[in-house]
C-alpha cells in the first residue's frame, strides 16, 4: 500500500497525560514531584524537600545538613504506606534519586507546553486511488487503507474496521502497557535492592562462621592447621559461590530495568504521534515488546533461606587421631551451631586442663 501526504486537524488526546498526572502527584505538597525526587525504602517516591519537611518534624533535635556536629540519623514514617524509614546521618540526602520518575516529568512538561488545537496531522492518501483518504484499517493484513480498495481493490476480500476504532483500541493498549512496565519496573527496583540484602547478609554469614570456625581451630593444636584451611576454603568457596549467582541475578535483573525503561521512553514518544496511520504501523510492534517484556519480568530469583550458611559446623567428638577428617555437620537451625560449638570449646578446655596436669 502506498501513501501520499495530505493534511488533517486533530485533537491531542488528554485524558492519557491527566492519568500520567495522576501518578506524579507527591502525596506531602499534593502538587507534582519536583526535583530531585527521592524513592524510599518502601519503594514510595516524595520530593526530597517534602521528605526532609516530614524527616526534620519527626526529628526536632536532628541537625542540618550544614551542621559541623556529626548527627547519628533519624527515621520517619512513609506517607503512603506508614512504613518506618530508618536513614543514616546523611538524612534524606542519603536516600537514592529515581531518575526515572524525574525523567517522566521532563517528558510530561514538555507535552503539556505544547499546544493542543494547533497541531495538523498529516492526513495519508492513497495513491493508487487518487483522492482517496486512508479511512479503514484492514485487519487481515494489518495495514491502514481506503474505501475504495475494499471495494475494488487488494483488500475486497479482507475484514476491516474504522481507523479512528483501531486507533483508540491500539493506543489504548499501548497506554495500559505503558503503566504495566512502569509497575514492573518498581517490582523488579525492589527485587534488586533484595538481592543486595541477600548479598550482605551472605557476607555477614560466612563472615560470621569463619569467625567460630576460626575460634575452634585456634583452640586446637598445630596437626588441625592443615585442615583448617582446607574447612575455610570450603566456606569461601560456597560463599564466592552463591555471591557470584546473586550478583548475577542483580546484574539481570539490572539489565532488564534498563531495556523496560528505555522500551516506556520508546512509547511515550510513540504516543506523541499524532498520525494515526503513521502511528498504527509502529504500535502492534510496541505492543507486542511490551508484552513480551513483561512476561519476561519475572526471571529467576534466589530460593527461601538461600543466603542461609549455617551447616557449616564441625564436631571435636573425636579422638586426636581422628581430627584429620573433621568435616562440617549438616544442621537446620542457627542455634544448634552455637551450642555445638560451646561443648566443642567446653571439651578443649577440659582436654587442655588434663594435659597440663599430667605435665
Amino acid at each position: 500500500m502506498n501513501f501520499a501526504v495530505g493534511y488533517k486537524p486533530l485533537l491531542g488526546d488528554l485524558n492519557t497525560m491527566d492519568n500520567l498526572e495522576k501518578q506524579l502527584i507527591c502525596p506531602i505538597c499534593l502538587e507534582m514531584f519536583t526535583k530531585p525526587v527521592v524513592i524510599l525504602p518502601c519503594q514510595h517516591n516524595l520530593c526530597r524537600k517534602c521528605a526532609n519537611d516530614v524527616f526534620q518534624a519527626s526529628n526536632p533535635l536532628w541537625l542540618s545538613r550544614g551542621s559541623t556536629t556529626v548527627s547519628s540519623g533519624g527515621r520517619f514514617r512513609c506517607p503512603s504506606c506508614r512504613h518506618e524509614v530508618i536513614l543514616d546521618r546523611h538524612g534524606v540526602y542519603g536516600l537514592q534519586r529515581n531518575l526515572l520518575v524525574e525523567n517522566i516529568i521532563d517528558i510530561y512538561k514538555q507535552e503539556s507546553s505544547r499546544p493542543i488545537h494547533t497541531k495538523m496531522e498529516q492526513q495519508l492518501m492513497c495513491e493508487e486511488h487518487g483522492e482517496e483518504k486512508i479511512n479503514i484499517y484492514c485487519l487481515t493484513c494489518e495495514t491502514p487503507t481506503c474505501s475504495m480498495c475494499k471495494v475494488f481493490g487488494a483488500h475486497k476480500d479482507c475484514e476491516v474496521a474504522p481507523l479512528q476504532n483501531v486507533y483508540q483500541q491500539q493506543k489504548t493498549e499501548l497506554s495500559d502497557g505503558i503503566a504495566m512496565l512502569v509497575a514492573g519496573n518498581d517490582r523488579i527496583q525492589a527485587m534488586i535492592s533484595r538481592l543486595e540484602e541477600i548479598c550482605k547478609t551472605i557476607e555477614d554469614n560466612g563472615r560470621q562462621q569463619k569467625k567460630l570456625l576460626c575460634r575452634k581451630f585456634d583452640a586446637l593444636c598445630s596437626v588441625l592447621e592443615e585442615r583448617k584451611k582446607e574447612l575455610l576454603l570450603c566456606i569461601t568457596r560456597e560463599q564466592d559461590e552463591k555471591l557470584g549467582h546473586v550478583r548475577a541475578l542483580c546484574r539481570q535483573h539490572g539489565d532488564h530495568l534498563e531495556g523496560a525503561a528505555k522500551l516506556v521512553e520508546t512509547c511515550i514518544q510513540s504516543m506523541e504521534e499524532q498520525q494515526m496511520a503513521a502511528f498504527l504501523q509502529h504500535a502492534k510492534e510496541l505492543i507486542t515488546k511490551m508484552t513480551d517484556t513483561a512476561k519476561a519480568s519475572n526471571m529467576e530469583r534466589p530460593v527461601p533461606g538461600y543466603e542461609n550458611m549455617d551447616h557449616f559446623i564441625i564436631s571435636t567428638e573425636d579422638v586426636s587421631d581422628m581430627l584429620r577428617t573433621i568435616d562440617f555437620q549438616q544442621v537446620s537451625q542457627g542455634d544448634d551451631n552455637q551450642e555445638v560449638y560451646q561443648v566443642a570449646e567446653e571439651e578443649v578446655e577440659a582436654q587442655q586442663s588434663t594435659d597440663a596436669q599430667v605435665q
